[in-house]
């Protein structure tokens, strides 16, 4: 049988034919290779270079080839963060007519790295936690969308750090299946193998010496269930909104960000019956908020400040009309842009939130009441005062109501509890 080249891109097949593939992967000239890193595989797998791609080359039979193949172009158009698959390359034969196995190519995945290869220096146990929870996060996202993994593992999974955040990535998705919607059997399935599988990873790590002595192998992989079940729990709560009514979003990204989660994308869909939100949660490092904000209002925060404030600026952006619900909101790194090429982008919503939001809100306050209090700690204590009164009352109080309040009844007690007291 004849090299067959099935590729996503016509560019590909030109590039690709340039590589030795009548040698058996394993025996492949280190001129060829590209020496990155690579995870445990039940496969041959090496890098190389194709054209100015760096690509990914496993060794398999056909049939399991062609479905991987498959599979991968379906997680792509659902949007889950897995490695692009650019071809499937049938009947090898080696210089003596020998047949040779099937190999499946995808580009390499930029800045990623396998969970052993971050593991050559002690990882420190609060960075392990967050590389648990992006694993969480995918897992999710797979289920979701109707994706049973059959074998959900560190070694099946890329981790990729990006200007703060973590991320995910599916790897192998030899033995997954894509059905309409997952029962809570087949997740459980799942979320069983994920929870032996990665336990059994990191007692290898431990037998070796490269996990910190703190950390249980054991108790991580309970920990994997115990994360995708709060986060399953409350992406997957049906709640249908009040038209406009801000404090039950707020609400929702409030118990994301306490279950240690950020929102990567939000959308709101309007009907007659209210309105309801779709969360995609994500992981991200300290530092992150700070960076996102400086970025697209140029203002200047700490931290906490920092979450807060972006966490109003995406709920303002998904209540406007040019906003386009495809595209990544402000503390996304996650997704490009797949929405109306008309609509505005987030950096310019994120300047007019600053100019018609931001800016007129804290000037409300009087400047003989702001104290020491700069913009950002002005504009968060608002925040934070608009949403008690609207838990208190039940309803959304507007931001002007809650400026309002704030001015009359909290900044004078607080002043005077900062005045000195005078000797007697």
């Amino acid at each position: 049988m004849a090299l067959q080249i099935s590729a996503t891109n016509p560019e590909h097949p030109a590039l690709l034919l340039e590589l030795p593939w009548d040698v058996p992967l394993e025996e492949w000239p280190e001129e060829y290779l590209v020496p990155l890193p690579r995870g445990i595989s039940r496969h041959v797998v090496r890098y190389a270079r194709a054209g100015s791609e760096v690509i990914a080359v496993k060794e398999l039979a056909e049939r399991p080839a062609l479905r991987e193949y498959e599979l991968l172009r379906d997680l792509d158009r659902l949007g889950i963060p897995a490695v692009d698959p650019l071809a499937v390359i049938t009947g090898r034969l080696d210089p003596d007519a020998e047949p040779l196995e099937s190999v499946l190519v995808t580009r390499h995945l930029g800045g990623s790295m396998p969970y052993r290869s971050m593991f050559e220096t002690t990882m420190r146990p609060a960075t392990m936690h967050r590389l648990m929870d992006a694993l969480a996060v995918l897992l999710v996202r797979l289920h979701l969308a109707g994706f049973a993994w059959g074998d959900c593992s560190l070694s099946n999974t890329l981790f990729r750090r990006d200007a703060g955040a973590y991320a995910a990535y599916l790897v192998d998705a030899e033995t997954g299946d894509l059905h309409p919607q997952l029962s809570n059997g087949q997740r459980e399935y799942d979320l069983d193998l994920a929870r032996v599988n990665i336990s059994g990873e990191l007692l290898d790590l431990e037998a070796s010496g490269a996990l910190h002595p703190s950390l249980d192998p054991i108790e991580f992989g309970f920990e994997i269930c115990t994360r995708y079940g709060e986060l399953w729990e409350e992406l997957t709560r049906t709640s249908v909104y009040p038209a406009g009514k801000y404090q039950y979003i707020e609400r929702r990204i409030r118990r994301l960000n306490d279950l240690g989660f950020d929102v990567a994308e939000m959308q709101i869909e309007h009907s007659s019956d209210g309105d309801s939100v779709t969360f995609v949660p994500k992981v991200v490092d300290a530092g992150h908020h700070q960076r996102q904000l400086l970025r697209l209002t140029g203002l200047d925060a700490e931290e906490n400040q920092a979450r807060r404030l972006l966490n109003d600026l995406e709920s303002w952006m998904a209540t406007q009309d040019d906003y386009a619900p495809g595209d990544p909101p402000p503390s996304s790194q996650l997704r490009s842009s797949r929405g109306d090429p008309h609509a505005a982008r987030p950096e310019v919503l994120a300047h007019r939130w600053v100019r018609d939001v931001f800016r007129p809100t804290v000037r409300a306050v009087p400047l003989e009441l702001r104290g020491s209090m700069d913009p950002a700690e002005i504009y968060h204590e608002l925040l934070e005062h608009r949403w008690y009164l609207s838990e208190r009352a039940q309803h959304d109080i507007g931001l002007d109501s809650a400026v309002e309040d704030y001015i009359e009844n909290v900044l004078p007690k607080a002043r005077e509890t900062l005045e000195p007291v005078t000797p007697e």
